[in-house]
């Protein structure tokens, strides 16, 4: 960065000077340089406006590791990319730009995926590369992807769109279990981190699993690799992410442990391997009923963790009952009722399973509702549940 440099004793007159002139360049702290001479940075774009007296001499330098200030330090990301952007554009910064500037953002590895809406006003597209190298540089990535809407069909493809870098595979960790995948071809959401922390603490040594979402090993990999389930079906049509969903129990090095089935779960040929299914799918996971079904050991049966959007009044409303809820930023549980809504979904797809049972089997079965969980809101009043059902004969 450009500096100013002059002698210790001329060095605070310098500070003062250019800080009335607005031209101290305050991201960085003032340094000795070869010679013991002081320099404090100066702001590149106005350096044509530099005009000093003669009673204090100094000579323009470069400096090749500057040390941050103290208040540059103290910054988050957000204020650090808004900074480095208004420092890019200098005069032509606006209200307009300041709102486009985004403040949150997923961070894959050496990756940063943007939202959809971020960074998209015109004056934006005529920086060129400069932009998305001053972007990467502020949130310390070294590539860059914008998120576009997810495609239609029952895939979920994302529309993402790399803006710096070549390779589009990224590796994200969760509660230390390794993901990769190709963030232009798979979702990834992190807002499903608490269900997965709950799977991987069921008790499940032993067990047969079948997943009949697996999609990239969201699900899949928690129960293989920390809730010591035995063997794992994991099912998905989507071929990006069977081949991400191979490369991650090669990573994990459960792969011995792993069945794919590549194809759609409703033509899957298992029956009576099951002592738990997994039915991840969002809004609703209803289709794969009848199969999560066929799937259940038919002489000990075993326990379905059935996912669905369910639609709720608003908090407050007539509460009915106690569940364990996710509280906001963080891991850690808090008491939180279960609402009516909720209560009658659970009954009425415990009741819709019994009778599949029954006339799968030719014989009764029982269902108990051993809880509901919370994911998270997935718009306004509709919120992402997990039913955990158990499902066992009854003895004659």
């Amino acid at each position: 960065i450009p500096a100013l440099a002059t002698e210790p004793r001329f060095a605070q007159r310098l500070r003062e000077h250019l800080e009335a002139e607005q031209l101290l360049d305050r991201r960085y702290q003032m340094q000795e340089v070869p010679g013991g001479r002081m320099a404090l940075p100066v702001l590149e774009e106005k350096l044509s406006l530099l005009c000093l007296p003669q009673e204090m001499p100094c000579g323009l330098v470069r400096i090749q590791d500057p040390i941050p200030s103290r208040a540059l330090r103290r910054r988050t990301p957000a204020q650090r990319l808004r900074d480095e952007l208004r420092r890019l554009l200098g005069e032509s910064w606006s209200e307009e730009l300041e709102r486009d500037v985004p403040r949150a953002w997923q961070r894959h590895g050496d990756l940063v995926l943007l939202s959809e809406d971020s960074l998209r006003a015109a004056p934006w597209e005529q920086l060129g590369p400069a932009l998305w190298e001053t972007v990467a540089s502020a949130l310390g990535a070294r590539r860059l992807a914008r998120r576009g809407r997810v495609l239609p069909g029952g895939m979920r493809s994302p529309s993402v769109t790399l803006l710096l870098g070549q390779d589009p595979w990224v590796e994200h960790v969760d509660n230390g279990i390794r993901y990769t995948f190709d963030v232009t071809k798979c979702m990834f959401s992190p807002g499903n981190i608490t269900e997965k922390l709950r799977v991987a603490s069921l008790p499940c040594a032993g067990e047969v699993l079948v997943d009949l979402y697996a999609g990239i090993g969201y699900f899949t990999l928690p129960y293989l690799v920390h809730a010591a389930a035995a063997f794992a079906h994991a099912c998905e049509w989507n071929s990006h992410a069977v081949e991400a969903l191979r490369k991650n129990l090669v990573l994990n090095g459960v792969q011995d442990r792993c069945c794919v089935h590549h194809g759609d779960s409703r033509e899957l040929e298992l029956r009576d391997v099951a002592d738990r299914v997994n039915l991840g799918l969002i809004p609703s996971s209803e289709e794969g009923w009848p199969v999560a079904c066929r799937v259940l050991k038919k002489a000990t049966g075993g326990v379905l963790h059935i996912h669905h959007n369910v639609e709720a009044l608003p908090a407050g409303s007539s509460p009915d009952g106690e569940a364990q809820h996710p509280a906001k930023g963080g891991g850690k549980k808090q008491r939180a009722r279960i609402r009516p809504e909720w209560k009658r979904w659970a009954e009425a797809a415990a009741a819709r399973i019994q009778g599949l049972l029954a006339e799968l089997h030719g014989q009764p079965w029982q269902t108990t509702i051993l809880h509901i969980e919370a994911v998270k809101s997935y718009a306004p009043h509709v919120h992402h549940l997990v039913l955990d059902l158990e499902c066992r004969p009854t003895l004659p």
